[in-house]
């Protein structure tokens, strides 16, 4: 009986094996979080922008999920391309030898309905949902780490603001203390002037708590519980050129988060043919020998079964997989809506502050500068009272804070259309 069926056996399972798809099983992405990871630098005394990025992009966890799940969908389409494994099948009658039947066969599913090419294309689209998840997430950690920098850029230039009010505060009491020992002024001013020093004293405390937190953002964004830099170095560009609405808005078509919602149109409209051609019951064929004791004769067993689609025909499935894909279009609308209003708000947000911040730095910042100084030059060779030089000191720094603030603004508001758009800051070249 074996001699009968082992040349059969071994022919059958070499087509088996000649009809399997060739897939590589190495991945096609390098690196890995652990090795990105180890390539953090220990301290860096100046951190300039495109480092600040390029550590993010190699160790920021979020991306590093983003990653392996493109890079686990590679193994679905893999498994997605595999035909049916064949089964062997004994089968024994009676239990005496004289009388006994013994079977043995094997049986193959073939598939029928483009089963396997349908399944190889919803994989295909669930790798490139994956892909462009991953692009999308390399875009949002991209202005979190511009938003960040400036964040601690502008914080940097709050502190030595601070630090300057506190200089000048003490210059200033100091300069009233000996006028009040000269008699040239109440005791009443030098006591102003103390109180003034310990409210910029207080502004300094608050700029070092706002650096500290903006600074362990920027290094959040790479995985960092603290920093690891001392200070951003400014890259010195010019303010996010204000392009039209239209032009941004036709951009938007090509934006990450966009195309990743049509994606997920096609990858539910390639779930539905996967549930329409399981309709289609598959066929079972079968071939093998039957040796018979009793009349001491070997036949051969051809078999072919298939199940009759009588109750079910997958009509659950197929119902669900059309809704999903309704959904992922409503889901689709939504986020075309969604991402408009945003883009808008943005581009809004960033025409105001642009506007803001060339006033501010050309004509009230300048202004307040020179007034500053010449009133704080007078008050040192007694031309003007000390509650002058408190106000011209409040106007100045009051100036100055608002086009730190607005100068954050402007940039929170470009890094929020790169965002949108998915394409790099445009202030970087």
């Amino acid at each position: 009986m074996q001699k009968v069926l082992l040349p059969f056996l071994i022919a059958a399972s070499a087509v088996f094996t000649a009809t399997l798809p060739a897939y590589a099983q190495t991945s096609p992405y390098s690196g890995t979080s652990s090795e990105n990871a180890s390539a953090k630098p220990t301290v860096l005394t100046r951190l300039t922008l495109a480092a600040a990025l390029d550590l993010a992009f190699n160790a920021n966890p979020e991306i590093a999920v983003a990653r392996r799940e493109a890079q686990a969908t590679e193994g679905s389409i893999q498994q997605a391309g595999l035909i049916p494994n064949p089964e062997l099948e004994t089968l024994v009658e009676d239990s005496k030898r004289e009388t006994r039947t013994t079977t043995m066969q094997i049986n193959q599913t073939i598939e029928l309905g483009g089963k396997r090419g349908a399944r190889i294309n919803a994989a295909e689209r669930g790798r490139d949902f994956a892909l462009m998840e991953l692009k999308a997430k390399q875009a949002d950690i991209r202005a979190k780490v511009i938003s960040a920098f400036y964040d601690v850029l502008v914080g940097q230039e709050r502190y030595r603001l601070a630090e300057e009010s506190v200089e000048l505060a003490k210059r200033a009491t100091q300069i009233a203390a000996r006028r009040v020992l000269s008699g040239k002024i109440s005791p009443v001013e030098e006591t102003r002037a103390r109180v003034a020093e310990s409210g910029v004293r207080i502004e300094l405390a608050q700029a070092t708590n706002e650096l500290e937190t903006a600074r362990r953002q920027l290094a959040a964004t790479w995985g960092d519980v603290a920093p690891r830099f001392e200070r951003v170095e400014d890259p010195e560009t010019d303010l996010p050129a204000l392009a039209l609405l239209p032009e941004l808005t036709q951009r938007l078509q090509q934006s990450p988060t966009l195309l990743r919602a049509k994606i997920e149109v096609e990858r539910r409209q390639a779930m539905v043919e996967v549930e329409l051609s399981r309709r289609i019951p598959d066929v079972t064929v079968s071939l093998g020998a039957k040796r018979d004791e009793q009349m001491g004769r070997n036949q051969a067993v051809i078999g072919l079964s298939m199940p009759i689609p009588v109750f079910d025909r997958n009509q659950g499935n197929v119902l669900e997989s059309l809704r999903r894909t309704d959904k992922a279009r409503d889901e689709l609308i939504a986020t075309e809506v969604n991402l408009n209003v945003e883009l808008g708000q943005a581009h809004g947000r960033l025409s105001t502050a642009r506007l803001e911040t060339e006033l501010i730095k050309t004509e009230i910042l300048p202004g307040a500068q020179r007034n500053y100084e010449a009133t704080t030059k007078g008050f040192e060779l007694g031309k003007f009272s000390f509650l002058e030089v408190l106000d011209a000191q409040r106007t100045f720094f009051q100036a100055k804070s608002q086009y730190l603030r607005s100068l954050a603004e402007t940039y929170r508001a470009a890094t929020d259309i790169d965002r949108l758009l998915g394409e790099p800051f445009s202030a970087i070249k």
